[in-house]
């Protein structure tokens, strides 16, 4: 059996459990949340305007209220996804899963018949997925400067919009390897516009391959595993690899294990456990920003290099900066969508406290030896002298400390409060497995303002 084969086999199999179906869910309305909030974004309207303004024959639904063909639509959509990089994070993948997942399944969902069900069978088929090609390459895959939401998502993502689509197991596996075709992506990209697009590319590869192995396309077997395929050409980590009787075996979901991990604050993930760390000092020891002399951040390696925008000119650098996340964390104790507008960097990038964070990683030496990822440590100099230290292996959100269910809402209103009727959508949407279709969804959709 090849890779791709017993992968299909996995994503064929029915997740039953109601906590899978829960997290599931609550993924899905995540997703929904950031591609509103994304839809006004810059880069957005860039691949609107280079791939739908002319107009594209389907109805497929655009997030800024147009239509358009399936491909260009799950384009789109996946770029708005991810466009704030507010989208959750899936470490198993090394990606944004969920802004490529479900983007690529709305593009080719029939709103009047696709039940709610039958998303989330789809998006757990494309999250197993991501997880299992995941495995295979390691986190050296990233280190290396593979941007994973590109190159697996799209893999990955290939297997969740098959089993939509109602495709075998024997069309899935081809999905799958018509798919490493398309893996691409680097992550010199952060901090510019054309990295939410890979979110939306890979989408698009996702709805594309489907498509030609429901058309009969043929690809090499074993292209995962083969010689000069994903493997030897992706993974950092050579020694990595997959067993097949170990991705056939059964096991609990990757989402009840792993789990998908959705933003508290609207910026890169990897300074998502320093901030955390940062907030949770503050609330321990009372200390405001004017008490800080200086603050310190040890991350990864991947993460280092991630954020290479100490001083940003722009929204999308500011989102990459620990230097600015730090700095306006300290100043009010939250992020929010509103940090990172031009009008906001702007204003606070030259904010004093900047020049007072400094960023060190681990040694590769510290991360080889290591037996799981190592934490992210915050370290607080004060002026009346004290030294605070806070260490997070987790960020909020994730299954270690999962969002209330106020979280939830405050965060989809934040994105979507500007539309009608939010709140009664978001309703609705709690009820998404139960739904026979998908037309509470359109409302996110028609209610565009563009």
């Amino acid at each position: 059996m090849t890779v791709a084969g017993a992968i299909a086999q996995v994503c064929a199999k029915p997740v039953t459990s109601a906590k899978a179906r829960l997290l599931a869910r609550d993924a899905i309305i995540d997703t929904l949340a950031c591609m509103v909030a994304g839809r006004e974004d810059a880069s957005t309207k860039t691949v609107f305007e280079a791939f739908a303004r002319t107009g594209s024959a389907g109805e497929a639904l655009l997030v800024n209220g147009k239509t358009a063909s399936p491909v260009v639509a799950a384009l789109v959509n996946g770029t708005a996804a991810h466009a704030l990089d507010y989208d959750d994070n899936f470490l198993p993948g090394m990606s944004h899963a969920s802004a490529v997942i479900v983007p690529a399944l709305l593009a080719v969902a029939d709103f009047e018949k696709t039940s709610g069900a039958q998303l989330i069978d789809a998006y757990l088929a494309g999250l197993q997925a991501q997880a299992l090609i995941g495995d295979g390459v390691g986190q050296a895959h990233y280190t290396a400067g593979w941007h994973g939401t590109s190159t697996i998502g799209s893999i990955g993502t290939a297997a969740a919009v098959a089993h939509l689509l109602g495709l075998d197991e024997e069309a899935t596996a081809r999905t799958i390897t018509i798919a490493v075709s398309y893996a691409s992506g680097t992550k010199g990209q952060f901090g510019t516009l054309i990295k939410p697009f890979h979110a939306g590319m890979a989408a698009r590869n996702a709805v594309e391959a489907a498509l030609l192995a429901k058309a009969g396309m043929q690809a090499r077997p074993d292209i995962l595993e083969g010689a000069q395929g994903f493997h030897s050409l992706f993974a950092g980590d050579q020694r990595r690899g997959w067993k097949t009787e170990a991705i056939i075996a059964d096991a609990e979901h990757i989402i009840e294990t792993a789990g998908v991990m959705p933003k508290k604050h609207p910026c890169c993930g990897s300074t998502h456990l320093i901030v955390d760390g940062l907030l949770d000092l503050m609330r321990e020891h009372g200390f405001t920003a004017e008490d800080v002399e200086s603050v310190e951040a040890l991350v990864g390696i991947a993460n280092y290099r991630n954020l290479t925008y100490p001083q940003p000119v722009d929204e999308m650098q500011a989102r990459f900066s620990m230097q600015y996340c730090v700095a306006r964390a300290l100043r009010q104790r939250y992020l929010s969508l509103a940090d990172f507008t031009p009008q906001a960097v702007q204003h606070y990038a030259s904010d004093a406290l900047l020049n007072r964070v400094t960023m060190l990683s681990y040694s590769a030496d510290e991360e080889r030896i290591a037996q799981d990822k190592l934490p992210h440590v915050v370290t607080v100099k004060l002026y009346d002298g004290r030294v605070l230290t806070a260490s997070r292996n987790y960020a909020v959100g994730g299954l270690q400390e999962p969002f209330t269910d106020a979280d939830r809402l405050g965060k989809f209103m934040d994105c979507c409060g500007a539309s009608d009727n939010a709140a009664g959508v978001y309703e609705e949407l709690l009820a998404l497995d139960e739904a026979k279709d998908l037309k509470a969804l359109k409302f996110l959709f028609s209610s565009a303002t563009s």
